[in-house]
């Protein structure tokens, strides 16, 4: 299988670059440097999941490039709220739109309806995202090893802290471990492989000896039972991430709440 995380990063360098012909980086920039001069705070996602007693991140995640759509109808202003209302400790929100049917719209939709972090989730290459991030009201962006440079990432995140975002860097393979010794604010170990798609939890396992305590730990995909939560929490997680476990429900809100329930009663 051609590597697809080769094939959206290419897509994303086109896609950036038409956002700045539409937007131009100064027009941008500036809308940004408003928002920040009006006080408008960013929430901390890193706190959030530290003093949540589940710290489950609930994905709002219509589409993916190997399964298709999951929910081609789900609504940016009904699922986030819910999710919050059901317990979510803070929102990921898909902006890809080519590959997972997201909007950076769906991060602007539902930010004023929740009260929680959102991460904007996409593959963030340039700095013009990190601005876009801030503009839609996102409190945190996810940056990935394995479509990065270490130097890129020190960079970007020097950037996204000056514009007062956190960053969820996300690793998948040890050769990726020594990322982690940068100053970002959440560590994630994704459990899916983003070239072939396989997903294996115990990754997670297998990785948290390398990284340093003093970083909040997110394990990504690939969670499906209350049982893994408790065990990758007592090995020192304190995020997880979860999108298609409850997408594929018919209310996902709804499965979010009943996930956490039996995660308290066990």
């Amino acid at each position: 299988m051609k590597d697809i995380l080769d094939e959206i990063v290419a897509h994303k360098r086109i896609e950036v670059a038409e956002q700045k012909e539409q937007m131009s980086p100064r027009t941008l920039y500036a809308a940004v440097e408003k928002i920040m001069d009006d006080g408008i705070e960013a929430r901390s996602m890193s706190m959030a999941l530290n003093n949540d007693a589940h710290g489950i991140i609930a994905e709002f995640k219509r589409k993916s490039p190997s399964k298709g759509w999951i929910m081609e109808e789900g609504k940016p202003e009904v699922i986030p709220p819910s999710y919050e209302q059901n317990g979510a400790a803070a929102l990921s929100i898909l902006t890809d739109e080519r590959f997972f049917g997201g909007s950076m719209e769906f991060v602007k939709t539902a930010r004023p309806l929740v009260n929680i972090p959102i991460l904007r989730k996409d593959f963030i290459i340039d700095e013009y995202q990190l601005f876009q991030a801030r503009q839609i009201g996102a409190d945190a962006v996810l940056l990935i090893a394995a479509d990065l440079k270490k130097q890129e990432v020190k960079t970007l995140t020097a950037l996204a802290h000056e514009l007062k975002l956190e960053v969820l860097l996300e690793m998948h393979s040890l050769e990726e471990v020594e990322y982690a010794e940068l100053d970002v604010d959440m560590l994630g170990i994704n459990n899916r492989n983003l070239g072939t798609f396989h997903t294996d939890v115990q990754n997670s396992f297998s990785m948290i000896s390398r990284l340093p305590e003093d970083k909040v730990k997110v394990s990504e995909s690939g969670i499906g039972k209350p049982e893994t939560i408790r065990l990758l929490r007592e090995v020192g997680y304190r995020g997880f991430l979860m999108g298609e476990h409850f997408m594929k429900q018919p209310d996902p809100g709804k499965a979010l709440g009943d996930f956490i329930s039996k995660l308290v009663m066990g």
